[in-house]
Order: C-alpha cells, then structure tokens, then sequence
C-alpha cells in the first residue's frame, strides 16, 4: 500500500496513547517500556500505546492513564469498540522491555523467559523490563488479540515507526554492543 499524500506524523513520548486512521505515522523510542501496536486490516485504523509499568494498583484515579499497560489495554479497547470492531479482528505487535543497564551477559533475565511469560499474570520478577513482558503477553492473551509479531527484551533501546495505512512496523535496535543499522521491517 502506498504512502497517502498527506500524512499526520505522532510521536508518542512514555504514557502516550494514540489510535488512528490510514493517514496516520506513529514513532516512539522505547527502552524498559513496551508499546503495543494494533492494527485492524480492513479498517486500516490503528494504534500504539507506550507503557512504562504494568499497572498501578491499588492508587489507580478515575481517568485511564497510559503510563500503566492495564489501563493503556482499556483506551485500545474503548477505541475498538468506538470502531464497532473486536480485539479479535486487530493484528497485534509488541516491543521493547530493553535492559538498560545490563551487568554482562545477553541482557535477559535469567529467572524469566518468553515462555514462562505466558502463564503468569503478573510478574514474579522484579526487573521492570521482564514484568513489562510478562504483562503484553497476558494482556495480548486475555482480551483474544492476534499476536503477530514481537521484538521484546535483550540489551538497549528501539526505535519504532508504525504506519496505519499499511500495518506495517518498523524497528531498530541498538544495544551497546552494535553498531547502527536501518530500519527494519518487522511483519
């Protein structure tokens, strides 16, 4: 699909939601956070949220705030159903959970890995990178979304752009030990 003549460009800082139609570019940089991207492709609307934490229990105010991945879950939500679309028609892809400060080895977690992620609702780690992991897949899970592609944990930052007109992500990972590459297209 090609690029529409006249494109809204959102970059979305930590605790930012967006959710939009095909003119629509989104760009975040994440780090220990994690961004959900939705992607519903006959509509071609969309979105991206940007969490830096899983949730805040109990001090949780009347008004959703993007910062926590519970309450980023439920701004998607609300905009799908403003779409009359369900969860389960949306193509999901999640990102980031960076170790920003890895004392050797790959980055991961030792105690935690993408598999054990799944079965667990709330982190036992208490490493924010594996605990925002942990909570994009359970909540990915949960509400019945498609996940498509990922790209989680490891050494240092990404940088991602998605386009809502074509569904397509694009990432690029820089961990301290690589040198800078091109964006890349994940799915």
């Amino acid at each position: 699909m090609h690029k529409p003549d006249h494109v809204i460009e959102i970059f979305l800082q930590p605790g930012d939601f967006y959710f939009g139609d095909k003119d629509t570019r989104i760009r975040t940089l994440l780090g220990s956070c994690v961004s959900i991207i939705c992607w519903h492709p006959i509509k071609r609307i969309g979105g991206m949220c940007h969490y830096m934490l899983p949730s805040r229990g109990e001090r949780r105010g009347e008004e959703l705030d993007g910062k926590y991945a519970d309450e980023a879950m439920e701004m998607f939500l609300r905009e799908i159903r403003a779409a009359n679309t369900k969860p389960s028609e949306y193509q999901v892809k999640i990102f980031g959970a960076g170790n920003m400060f890895p004392l050797g080895g790959n980055g991961e977690c030792q105690r935690c890995t993408p598999a054990s992620a799944y079965q667990k609702e709330s982190g036992k780690c208490p490493k924010v990178p594996c605990r925002n992991r942990e909570t994009a897949y359970h909540l990915v899970q949960k509400h019945g979304f498609m996940l498509q592609a990922e790209h989680l944990g490891g050494k240092g930052h990404r940088q991602l752009l998605f386009d809502i007109w074509s569904g397509d992500a694009w990432m690029r990972h820089v961990s301290s030990s690589t040198p800078l590459m091109p964006l890349k297209e994940v799915a």
